[in-house]
């Protein structure tokens, strides 16, 4: 089936680009070396959110070349539901499709949490273009719409393709607030019932995971679905490398969590955690 969309998103779209002002890149004659993936859908959102960095200046230009795109993006939207869905999934791809527009805004904030949480950020065009955890939380947020939308299976696939390129495995079920920055971040992990709130940071190796699962009394060998087993991340909350949150706790706000800490109790808003007693090192003359 070829896709027609039928909203408004690309002229929601097209005027949110002609807003772009510095630092975002604002500028349509910049071309750059193309880059090849394995999974269209990601290549045509990158060039929807942000055309100026990815080749696509006549998005800026002409709202027509928008609905092109759109409707390219729709096509394969519906042939990636269709093996999963019962019925016709145009109208969840409709839905989708117009969700676009905030999904931009909400990017645009991550981008600027990542260049002032990260000291070697030089610009926000460098950010956009070669962070992982940027484009990590770019496919995630499109994933996690998809996801609300009943389209869970599909969405797992972006988010598992995003792991691919990133080492960042976000599931698409975790809420993610506005503000979000993962420096890094290969071997993060952010659990399906995870919560984050705003302005939270997190570094390589953090996992916000389940501490242990419940079993399925109903089925031999299956393990429970569908019940809150991950943290959820208050607002203003810095987590360093390697630690882990696991299970359904509450981290509250304005928290920093240390790196390599264990953390399976709930913590209080205002609050530092670290490893107080770390282990000696020795060392021995190998001559």
């Amino acid at each position: 089936m070829e896709y027609r969309y039928s909203g408004n998103a690309h002229e929601r779209l097209n005027a949110s680009y002609r807003e772009d002002t510095e630092p975002f890149p604002a500028q349509a004659s910049m071309e750059f070396p193309t880059q090849r993936y394995r999974r269209e859908e990601v290549d045509i959102l990158k060039r929807l959110f942000f055309p100026n960095c990815w080749n696509a200046a006549d998005l800026v230009r002409d709202e027509l070349a928008v609905l092109d795109h759109l409707d390219d993006l729709g096509t394969l939207f519906y042939a990636g539901m269709c093996p999963y869905a019962d019925g016709d999934p145009s109208e969840t791809v409709e839905g989708i499709l117009d969700e676009l527009p905030s999904i931009r805004k909400t990017l645009k904030r991550d981008v600027e949490a990542a260049y002032k949480g990260d000291p070697a950020a030089k610009t926000y065009m460098e950010i956009i273009r070669s962070y992982p955890g940027f484009l990590a939380i770019l496919v995630q947020r499109v994933a996690h719409a998809l996801y609300e939308a009943g389209a869970a299976e599909y969405a797992r696939e972006l988010t598992e393709f995003a792991k691919t390129q990133t080492g960042i495995d976000i599931h698409p079920g975790a809420e993610i607030g506005e503000y979000f920055f993962v420096d890094h971040g290969t071997g993060v992990v952010i659990g399906e019932t995870a919560t984050v709130g705003e302005w939270v940071r997190l570094y390589q190796d953090v996992t916000l995971g389940a501490l242990h699962f419940e079993k399925d009394e109903s089925e031999e060998h299956a393990l429970k679905k569908d019940y809150k087993r991950h943290p959820d991340i208050g607002d203003h909350v810095v987590i360093g490398a390697g630690t882990k949150v696991l299970g359904a706790v509450s981290v509250g706000d304005h928290v920093s969590i240390g790196a390599n800490s264990w953390v399976s109790e709930d913590v209080p808003d205002h609050t530092k955690v670290f490893v107080a007693d770390h282990p000696t090192q020795e060392r021995k003359s190998t001559d």
